[in-house]
């Protein structure tokens, strides 16, 4: 008697019917990049041209360009077509690089001084320094522009030793890592660091420029010179309308393998 092999096996998944509001995203994601990309200079392509490149319908198309128009990346005009509205920034994840550094070529960045002065270093901030209980540090705040364009909230916490010296020079040009490496005579060797979206508080979104809420990426480090002393604890919120974090990663040997 011949018996019949299962056929379940050779079954073709069944198809899972998308909205087009999936469709919308993964073309709106797919458009992001061309546009970060430089892809298309200042003017997008029209509906139909898009819908063909990612074969998709107008309408999906036309709702993908409605996402990016409320990220406010672009701006769709009558008569003129769908336009970059703003550029973003990228910023490195794989370099121990200040802000000049990041940006040079892109224009000047100087910086609003909005405090410099010693305190009392908070228990959290001692612990991260390697600092004893209630030691002295110097607290930097700092509104970071891009020219006009305000893109950084920066809070630093300085060990007192090299903090001190960074009083002494003109901190509205020069990037504190510069500053850090000259009077300490070593290199920045590590750093670690946390990235997470949160949203702008009412002053925070009236000093960078954006809307109550707005996401912003908030950026947590703790540097080390060369010998692996820490000197400089910061939190950074940074424009996410405006700065795109980038790294180059490898992956290293992984503890399982599928066979």
């Amino acid at each position: 008697m011949q018996v019949s092999e299962p056929q379940d096996d050779q079954r073709a998944p069944a198809p899972v019917r998308r909205l087009r509001a999936d469709q919308a995203r993964r073309v709106a994601d797919l458009i992001r990049h061309q546009i970060h990309a430089g892809a298309f200079g200042d003017v997008l392509p029209s509906e139909q041209q898009l819908a063909a490149e990612h074969d998709a319908s107008r309408n999906t198309v036309r709702e993908a360009l409605t996402l990016l128009k409320d990220e406010g990346l672009i701006d769709r005009l009558p008569k003129v077509g769908t336009r970059v509205a703003a550029r973003k920034y990228d910023h490195g994840l794989d370099a121990l690089l200040g802000l000049q550094e990041t940006f040079q070529g892109h224009g000047t960045v100087r910086n609003e001084v909005r405090a410099a002065l010693r305190i009392s270093a908070p228990p959290a901030v001692a612990r991260r320094l390697g600092l004893a209980a209630g030691a002295r540090v110097v607290y930097l705040e700092r509104l970071r522009y891009l020219a006009e364009l305000p893109l950084s909230l920066d809070l630093t916490y300085l060990t007192p030793e090299i903090g001190d010296q960074v009083l002494d020079h003109d901190l509205a040009s020069t990037d504190i890592f510069v500053l850090l490496e000259q009077i300490s005579g070593q290199r920045l060797g590590s750093a670690d660091l946390s990235l997470e979206a949160v949203a702008a508080d009412p002053h925070t979104a009236a000093t960078l420029d954006v809307p109550a809420a707005a996401p912003l990426l908030m950026l947590e480090r703790l540097t080390r010179l060369d010998d692996g002393t820490p000197v400089d604890l910061e939190f950074i919120r940074m424009r996410g309308d405006r700065i795109t974090m980038r790294g180059n990663l490898t992956r290293t040997n992984p503890e399982w393998k599928v066979i």
